[in-house]
């Protein structure tokens, strides 16, 4: 074995007075924080791990006797915890997860497993109370989290905020119930739709907070970051919604594309069906083949049309079709629409390239590439590209998400971020996976 080299700018680093790793920096300026974490300006705090920076990349030496907390960033300059103000890290955000159990929820304690600020305090699981996360999800095994618990028996007293990650026609009254100090970002249909009667006609029950639906802010971050800010209840937007809504919205607002004859053809993984048993879902229904569903009845209709309305200030009915791949993850929306008169789909793409621009998680792809659902696995991240239509006037935008994550839980985290004042971008800096 080599000797080891030290330099001027070679530093060890004791935890609990023992050498745990040597730690090479540019700068002398890692310290211990309040948690007994090693942290580093302008970069995140993780618990039990020496952070040294190797040619503009952070990586991490692992202590066999210490907890994980890693993520792989998009870019050394977007960790941006240094810039947030010192007041708003006096302590750390306390989070309840609802509904631990299922799909969202377990993406939802995944992603937080690399988030310096937050940190879960309380699970539930109605069907799984006492168990651990990592007996139903052995991926999450590797987390230090407490035991779920049955929402009659959760204790709101140790938390600060919570994702809502039950199914709709059951959240509104739990949160309903919430203490009104919680911040609350709701994953499920019950608050996304302003006319409680449209959701009586759409999700076949009355709305059962009505009082609290005025409160709830439509959580499509891009769009309503400002709204987002300063709620406290927000309103997660769905999967399909968020594929469509995002290349859309700025193309309506700005008369770029006409409203009407908008036809749209989304395809999502079968996690978007939720992790409850159905005959549906098993493998032999799924496999080998694509299932549409919904037709012209899914409930995600009325939720894309009031955002485009919003946007065209005016009633805007669309020709939407789901259909469901035998892929665990991913959402690809394919979209026809009408251009203004004058308009080119260069314009449509130079529109939203620059409408974007300064956003993380929305990107146009360049040339003349269409994105792919394996673009983005397992990211924030919703890739778009507009391609000229053979009919003359018309044009396809294609757009993909996972469906996990920026369709739903990413998303969320994005919101609740924005919510408590810290960058939205904090925790969700993965690079997709591939292959």
């Amino acid at each position: 074995m080599k000797p080891l080299k030290f330099t001027s700018h070679t530093h060890i680093v004791r935890f609990v007075s023992r050498p745990v790793c040597l730690v090479r920096a540019e700068t002398p300026s890692f310290h211990l924080s309040k948690m007994g974490s090693i942290a580093a300006v302008g970069s995140i705090s993780y618990n039990g791990i020496c952070l040294r920076k190797i040619q503009d990349e952070t990586s991490y030496h692992r202590d066999r006797n210490f907890k994980v907390r890693s993520s792989v960033a998009s870019k050394q300059q977007s960790l941006q915890f240094s810039k947030v103000e010192s007041h708003k890290l006096e302590k750390t955000v306390r989070i309840g997860v609802l509904g631990a159990s299922g799909y969202t929820g377990s993406e939802i304690v995944r992603l937080l497993a690399n988030h310096p600020y937050f940190d879960i305090t309380l699970m539930t699981a109605d069907r799984k109370a006492g168990q651990s996360i990592g007996s139903v999800f052995p991926h999450l095994a590797t987390q230090d989290l407490p035991d779920m618990v049955a929402v009659k028996d959760a204790n709101f007293s140790d938390v600060d905020a919570v994702f809502c990650c039950l199914p709709h026609g059951t959240t509104q009254e739990i949160i309903k119930s919430l203490p009104t100090r919680l911040k609350i970002v709701d994953l499920s249909a019950d608050f996304r739709l302003r006319d409680v009667s449209e959701y009586e006609e759409w999700y076949g029950q009355p709305h059962k907070a009505a009082d609290l639906q005025k409160e709830a802010v439509y959580g499509l971050t891009e769009i309503l970051r400002s709204e987002i800010q300063s709620a406290r209840l927000v309103a997660n937007p769905g999967c399909f919604p968020t594929s469509i809504l995002l290349p859309l919205i700025p193309l309506i607002n700005s008369k770029l594309i006409e409203v009407k004859n908008i036809i749209i053809d989304s395809k999502s993984g079968v996690s978007g069906a939720g992790r409850g048993a159905k005959e549906a879902n098993l493998y032999t229904e799924i496999a080998e083949g694509i299932h549409s569903y919904g037709v012209t009845r899914h409930r995600h209709a009325p939720e894309i049309e009031q955002g485009l309305a919003d946007a065209a200030r005016s009633k805007v009915t669309i020709s939407f079709t789901p259909h469901l791949m035998p892929m665990s993850r991913g959402m690809q929306s394919t979209i026809y629409v009408e251009m203004a008169p004058g308009v080119s789909s260069e314009d449509l793409n130079q529109h939203l390239r620059s409408f974007y621009e300064n956003e993380e998680f929305v990107k146009l792809m360049k040339d003349d590439k269409p994105p792919h659902t394996r673009h983005v696995r397992g990211s924030n991240y919703c890739f778009v590209n507009v391609f000229p239509d053979r009919i003359p006037g018309r044009a396809i935008i294609i757009s993909v998400i996972d469906n996990l994550v920026k369709g739903a839980s990413g998303q969320a985290i994005q919101n609740l971020n924005l919510m408590m004042g810290i960058p939205e971008t904090t925790g969700l800096l993965y690079m997709p996976l591939f292959p």
